[in-house]
């Protein structure tokens, strides 16, 4: 299999809180938890920082080792809780997230670990290709929604709805009966998602950030099956084109009702080489 990528920040002058990393066997890709304005956190490190220094601890803890992914997940994580425990306050719950997604080739086998709302599509040349997504965040969120999305996005009323959200969620985080992300207890990785399936079963896999999955679960642009195949013939980069023309298209969110008018969007496709030119 060929890997082609693609990552788009929010907006041009912002950094990108995503992460993709990969080898000739494993593949990698975090979406870093925006934390809203207003929203206080007592560790003096920002969102990318922790998505990039984790995302590239985990890359070398797939490729040097060859235990079972949560247990290479809960390494990296206390790893690089280890780089900040001592400088910032990292008992409060605020301190910077991100979903993980891991893809590793091994003896004639796929491993994959899903945690938090990334998404996960192997094609195994069915109509309707495997989806794996962790939706325990949405099933948590969607009580706590309606204010939120009841207001025009980009307003101050909007802004302060979704501090007010990001707050609320934050009591759910990582705890039993809410929602688990990578943070600061290696225990998360103990609740991912886990699986295996012969290689021979797998087309391809495409790993997407929220930002890039909207395509599908919140714009309605395609199906999954679709998905793979302008992924296939014209590349992650297009897939992200489509779902920016859909934001811009509904800038107060008065059709798809948002957190915000855009975010990060990334997209990593393992599978035949798409067309250039």
């Amino acid at each position: 299999m060929r890997i082609a990528f693609a990552s788009e920040p929010a907006h041009p002058d912002r950094p990108n809180e995503d992460f993709i990393g990969a080898t000739a066997d494993a593949v990698v890709l975090l979406d870093g938890a925006s934390i809203p304005p207003g929203v206080t956190t007592a560790c003096s490190h920002s969102v990318r920082w922790y998505s990039h220094t984790l995302g590239s601890t985990l890359l070398a803890e797939i490729t040097q080792h060859a235990g079972p992914l949560p247990q290479l997940l809960a390494q990296a994580i206390k790893h690089v809780t280890a780089l900040h425990e001592a400088t910032c306050d990292l008992t409060g719950g605020g301190s910077p997230s991100a979903t993980v997604i891991m893809l590793r080739h091994t003896a004639g086998h796929l491993d994959w670990l899903v945690l938090g709302d990334s998404t996960l599509v192997l094609d195994t040349g069915t109509p309707d290709p495997i989806v794996i997504c962790d939706d325990r965040l949405d099933q948590i969120a969607a009580p706590h929604r309606a204010r939120l999305d009841s207001l025009p996005v980009g307003t101050p009323d909007h802004a302060e709805a979704r501090r007010e959200y990001a707050e609320t969620l934050g009591k759910y985080r990582n705890r039993d009966g809410g929602f688990w992300v990578a943070s600061t207890d290696p225990h998360a990785a103990d609740h991912a998602l886990t699986g295996t399936i012969p290689t021979n079963q797998v087309r391809a896999a495409a790993l997407l950030t929220d930002g890039a999955a909207d395509a599908v679960n919140r714009y309605h642009l395609t199906t999954w099956r679709q998905l793979l195949d302008v992924l296939a013939q014209d590349g992650p980069a297009e897939l992200i084109r489509n779902v920016r023309e859909a934001e811009r298209s509904d800038p107060h969110g008065e059709r798809w009702p948002r957190s915000k008018p855009h975010d990060d969007a990334s997209v990593v496709y393992c599978g035949r080489a798409h067309k250039t030119g």
